[in-house]
């Protein structure tokens, strides 16, 4: 992937910055191309429409899930997982764009408003 529209989308609550940094370096080092924000955003940059048409161009969403991720009510990156998955609602079944990664011990958790929380599998849902 060298188009920067194709590019991996990784998001994440700010708790889990270091995870999410490390998930990261380790896909770039395997040659993909990952947005993320802390070296994508600058000052200055209109950071919500960034945000936005990166989530309507990657080419994949990871959703990086932790205790935090359950704990908080409120967070942009639930926004963030709520666009992606309503992108998710207009592809293929068949093809695999949402890719949760759980860093911890989240799985047992709740939450409200998140797809994870319902039970479902990304299989469930079709979008892997």
């Amino acid at each position: 992937m060298t188009e920067s529209s194709r590019a991996v989308f990784l998001s994440y609550a700010s708790e889990g910055a270091e995870p999410a940094r490390r998930i990261a370096e380790t896909l770039r080092a395997a040659g993909i191309d990952v947005w993320f924000d802390q070296s994508e955003l600058r000052g200055g940059d209109v950071w919500d429409q960034m945000i936005r048409n990166q989530i309507k161009a990657c080419a994949l969403f990871i959703p990086v899930i932790s205790r935090h991720t359950h704990e908080r009510r409120e967070g942009y990156f639930r926004l963030e997982w709520k666009l992606a998955t309503d992108r998710s609602n207009l592809m293929s079944t068949t093809h695999a764009f949402l890719v949760p990664v759980v860093i911890d011990d989240a799985r047992g958790a709740t939450a409200s408003n998140s797809w994870w929380a319902s039970g479902d599998t990304p299989e469930d849902r079709g979008s892997c």
